[in-house]
């Protein structure tokens, strides 16, 4: 008897394609989907993640979101954690044998990784492995087994160990166990549909080979694109500095996101979002044509992502202090403050209710008790040397309780009680209280 609990295999297939970089194999996916229908059964979907760092970021969430897309049309979403082919260290896209991570390193990160991937999955709904459950228990025999049903030429076929045999670079030979070894996973989670990033498509591809020699029949295969960082350009990455954390606060993830040059917004749109494809469209071209400002449509996306990590409220709120700092050029509400207390004429120390790191930092000021603006900038950590504060100061970027100071020159008394506020830039506010002369 037919469930009713699945929607119609075009529409799902509308769902799941969207954003997707290549489905192995199209009519595989299909008849999957429509045995489903006939049957009433969930397909069995997974994504396995190697628990190598701690944390998540917008990059990782990609196809996170792909898995819930299945989740969210009634099949099983299976999260698996490798927690023991981590220990090995996947190859992709490697020029060299990395160090294998310690089984402490890798349960410390597994730790916090699956409570960051709840902000996505439904936890009630989510089927949560581990792939030492059983590969640390495979006993060698099957090991060895399990590399009979490969051939090497194969393996070596594959463009990370191609380039690096061509290069004389090593290559170790638990390296090549990595896709055999994560192929069990599929088998052992009898998966009907496996997904992952473009560049993890040759171990997929191994995974549906070993399933067919395991007498299973091979899953579909959806690979997602890399999601380009804030820089435009290279793949978002936290080594490089180009990423969004979903644990980020929500003022510094709207940020951000608002930071991005405007061709990025539609891949993000499409890989972040649940936005049809025909409102993305859209909005391109009302964008192309000059009749939205691109601007305001960053705005909405920015919302949007912040709302799913934070909520509403708190997507509304990061919102809102955007168009007040960087766009109505006002103070955030809370600018940090700095307090500077002199002492005896010689030493002055600044410290921060906020920064523990500038606590007890001295630096001695001018007899005349004038310091001059762009050294205390310097001192604030507002600008990375003088000249590059006198050149702050000469374009413009120096405000003073709103007032803007273009003079290099400029001195700030500091043997009087004052209190200002201070703007270096266009995104850095701090408010000054100069404590009366001790």
């Amino acid at each position: 008897m037919a469930s009713t609990t699945f929607k119609p295999v075009e529409e799902q297939l509308s769902h799941i394609k969207k954003g997707v970089a290549e489905v192995i194999r199209d009519d595989e996916l299909k008849a999957k989907l429509e045995r489903s229908i006939a049957t009433g059964k969930p397909l069995r979907v997974y994504l396995g993640v190697d628990p190598t760092a701690p944390e998540i970021h917008l990059g990782h969430t990609v196809v996170l979101r792909k898995l819930k897309h299945f989740q969210d049309m009634g099949h099983t979403a299976i999260f698996l954690i490798g927690d023991f082919s981590a220990m090995i260290g996947d190859p992709t896209g490697v020029s060299e044998t990395r160090p294998p991570l310690t089984r402490e390193q890798v349960d410390a990160n597994a730790q916090t990784f699956l409570a960051q991937v709840y902000k996505i999955l439904d936890p009630k709904k989510t089927e949560v492995r581990y792939n030492s459950e059983w590969l640390g228990k495979m006993p060698s025999y099957d090991v060895v087994r399990l590399c009979g049903h490969y051939r090497l030429a194969r393996m070596l076929e594959r463009e990370d160990f191609r380039s690096r045999l061509e290069k004389n670079q090593p290559i170790s030979v638990h390296e090549l166990l990595y896709p055999l070894l994560t192929a069990v996973d599929a088998v052992e989670l009898k998966s009907d549909v496996e997904l992952g990033a473009t560049e993890q498509k040759f171990n997929m591809l191994v995974h549906r080979d070993i399933q067919r020699e395991y007498g299973q029949e091979p899953e579909a295969v959806l690979t997602m694109p890399i999601l380009v960082g804030l820089d435009g350009e290279r793949k978002m990455s936290k080594s490089l500095g180009n990423y969004v954390g979903i644990t980020e606060a929500p003022g510094e993830m709207f940020g951000k996101l608002m930071s991005i040059p405007d061709q990025l917004m539609w891949s993000y749109f499409r890989l972040l979002t649940d936005v049809r494809q025909s409102e993305i469209d859209y909005l391109q071209q009302q964008a192309g044509r000059g009749v939205q400002n691109p601007r305001d449509i960053k705005f909405s996306l920015a919302t949007q992502i912040v709302r799913d990590f934070h909520g509403t409220d708190a997507a509304v709120l990061a919102g809102g202090e955007f168009q007040r700092v960087f766009q109505q050029r006002q103070a955030p509400e809370e600018a940090p403050i700095y307090r500077i207390h002199q002492v005896a004429g010689e030493k002055a120390t600044i410290s921060s209710q906020d920064r523990a790191v500038l606590e007890s930092r001295q630096w001695t000021i001018p007899p005349t008790k004038l310091e001059k603006l762009s050294r205390l900038l310097v001192e604030l950590g507002l600008a990375p040397s003088r000249s590059e504060a006198e050149r702050l100061i000469k374009q413009g970027g120096v405000e003073i309780d709103g007032v803007r100071v273009d003079d290099v020159r400029h001195e700030i008394d500091l043997s009087v009680p004052d209190e200002f506020l201070l703007r270096a830039g266009k995104k850095k506010f701090v408010r000054i209280v100069i404590d009366p002369l001790a």
